[in-house]
């Protein structure tokens, strides 16, 4: 079951998907606006009516605008952190409680490059490294039920067209790759690879971790972002303390 909130692009996926099915396997689509609670319940069940199980859940959901956090208006706010947190955890909670609780499951968050903040986009990174830790309560919370959960964080430089038409710049990925010890932009093939991966028994040791495809760039270096010359920081002396006393 594929779910998005946009129907057409959904259909349209879909479509595409089902060419590339050689086996018997079966695909189907549902429109579901994840930050709304009584859909995401009704998308769980009707999965479960459709297909009899549940074996595999992937939060893929999520959006975001670039601005400062300064200029953020809270529905702006608020828009960001329930898609891409809220929606997260509504999706795994009614997996669990509809099926993986008593049949046991896997589920694979997607998340973000977001371990030296995400400036122009803090919104995104708080929520982002939100489910980082909620996918490490959860693998505690419920690994007594069967259910291993895993997160995936792609880095800045994962390019699709998609992504790059959102953004309005075509050349805004490639910005990334001097930042980037591999030396190149990522396909989104290697993120689904590493979410199969996940899903697989070959990782059937594996539980409340997250995997960066990011081309060793969370190692090297941070997003296009420089911060200005400025004066503002002032260094702490101890004379500063003895000052302060003689003044009191």
């Amino acid at each position: 079951m594929v779910a998005s909130r946009n129907e057409e692009r959904l259909r349209k996926a879909t479509d595409e998907m089902k060419k590339n099915i050689t086996s018997p396997a079966e695909l189907d689509h549902m429109q579901c606006n994840i930050r709304k609670e009584e859909q995401v319940q009704n998308l769980i069940s009707t999965t479960l009516k459709r297909f009899g199980k549940l074996d595999f859940l992937i939060n893929n959901g999520g959006g975001q605008f670039p601005a400062r956090a300064e200029s953020f208006s809270l529905k702006g706010w608020n828009a960001v952190i329930e898609t891409n947190l809220t929606g997260t955890f509504l999706c795994c909670r009614e997996a669990y409680n509809q099926w993986m609780n008593d049949n046991g499951g896997v589920i694979v968050n997607i998340i973000a490059d977001m371990w030296k903040g995400i400036p122009m986009m803090s919104h995104t990174g708080a929520a982002r490294a939100a489910v980082d830790n909620l996918t490490k309560s959860l693998a505690l919370e419920w690994a007594e039920s069967g259910v291993r959960i895993n997160s995936v964080a792609p880095g800045s430089s994962i390019y699709s067209e998609t992504a790059a038409a959102n953004y309005g710049d075509p050349k805004i990925f490639a910005y990334n790759i001097p930042k980037i010890p591999l030396k190149r932009l990522g396909t989104v093939e290697e993120i689904s690879t590493s979410v199969c991966f996940l899903l697989s028994p070959a990782s059937a040791y594996i539980t409340g971790e997250t995997i960066k495809v990011d081309g060793g760039g969370s190692l090297y270096s941070t997003m296009i972002f420089e911060v200005p010359d400025h004066k503002k920081s002032k260094a702490y002396t101890w004379k500063d303390d003895e000052e302060t006393k003689s003044k009191l």
